[in-house]
């Protein structure tokens, strides 16, 4: 009994601390991108001033719209490449240098 009642506790503490980590590092970041998109963004692009809320959302859309932060559970683009084929890498590559290219054929020259 008094095992089962120290397991318990252990999981407890686990998991106030699993939250106090969170917390704090879901408000450094937000404090981050809220300061850096302060400091840049109304001087670049004429945009206004975010809250810390509005910080933490962008972090939170970056999140769903980029598929995660790596560690947070999204996958990296490696894990991705890796498993192509090797056909379905020569295509992915061919896309990305079109990409690159804006759809302009390439002459190896410089534009004038």
């Amino acid at each position: 009994m008094h095992r089962a009642h120290l397991y318990r506790a252990n999981w407890i503490v686990r998991i106030f601390v699993i939250l106090l980590v969170l917390t704090i590092v879901i408000a450094g970041c937000g404090q981050a991108v809220l300061h850096l998109w302060n400091w840049l963004m109304p001087n670049i692009f004429g945009l206004r001033a975010i809250t810390f809320w509005q910080a933490v959302g962008l972090l939170g859309l970056s999140w769903v719209l980029f598929g995660g932060f790596g560690w947070l559970g999204g996958r990296p683009r490696s894990y991705m490449y890796r498993r192509m084929t090797s056909e379905e890498r020569e295509r992915f590559r061919s896309v990305l240098q079109e990409r690159c290219r804006h759809g302009e054929p390439q002459t190896g020259e410089p534009k004038a």
